[in-house]
């Protein structure tokens, strides 16, 4: 497996522990619909938690949570418009980003609630 390929499962990995952490059921991963992904759909009691992990070895180039640009928003709100339709879900979605820096000596997660908002 590609050096990229195991980092982004490593952040997903440590994406999972913190939600599962913080109480939140985890409904699918690298849930596909077309050429679009969604990383992870989760719940909570309030909200269907749509959530793009982007994980980096250093902030070198700018924050991981900068490359969750407005195409890969529109991916992801195409993608989740088409789980909620198929599963008959009525709770609002929720658009989080988890951001991961991996280093040699250290794990910087971060969790952005409600990181962008769906638009026409």
């Amino acid at each position: 497996m590609a050096e990229h390929n195991e980092l982004g499962d490593r952040g997903e990995e440590l994406a999972l522990g913190h939600l599962k952490g913080k109480g939140y059921t985890i409904r699918a991963t690298n849930w596909r619909f077309g050429k679009n992904e969604i990383d992870i759909i989760a719940e909570n009691d309030e909200y269907i938690v749509i959530v793009e992990v982007k994980t980096r070895r250093s902030n070198l180039m700018g924050e991981p949570e900068m490359w969750v640009n407005k195409t890969k928003q529109r991916f992801l709100v195409r993608a989740a418009n088409q789980y909620l339709v198929w599963n008959e879900i009525r709770k609002e979605a929720r658009f989080d980003i988890i951001s991961i820096i991996l280093t040699p000596t250290q794990e910087k997660l971060k969790h952005i609630e409600h990181a962008f908002y769906p638009t026409l």
